[in-house]
């Protein structure tokens, strides 16, 4: 079992900052992948970034959406990741959840993959960006 306990969050004007963060606690085996979805209520989860764990660790992946606004990275401890958002839109208002799996392919930690592939969900924090 892998709890994720999300932090940070906010409401912010558009072009302004925020930084998420995520620690995970549990079977820490079970980890290989870490990252964020988001959703807006009504719309389908969405893969924003996520980063690589362990093997291969640091390799990274975005959504075409966020790709050059946001960083992912993990922190120290390990079992930590971030996401940096800069220059936020008011599309990016979304819940965010932080997610983990381990897969058994490097290539399905992607931002690409689907939510449903991902078994360990955060709470979900609220960031709301306005215009």
């Amino acid at each position: 079992q892998v709890y994720l306990a999300e932090s940070g969050g906010g409401s912010v004007q558009a072009g302004g900052a925020l930084k998420l963060s995520c620690a995970a606690s549990g079977n820490m085996y079970a980890i290989n992948c870490m990252g964020w979805f988001r959703q807006v209520p009504g719309e389908e989860r969405e893969g924003v970034a996520v980063i690589s764990i362990g093997e291969g660790q640091g390799s990274t992946s975005y959504s075409d959406s966020v790709k050059g606004r946001f960083t992912i990275s993990q922190d120290n401890p390990q079992n930590s990741i971030s996401l940096q958002m800069n220059d936020l839109k008011p599309e990016d208002s979304a819940v965010y959840y932080c997610v983990s799996q381990r897969f058994r392919f490097s290539r399905s930690c992607s931002a690409g993959t689907a939510s449903s592939s991902f078994s360990s969900w955060g709470q979900g924090t609220q960031v709301t960006v306005s215009s």
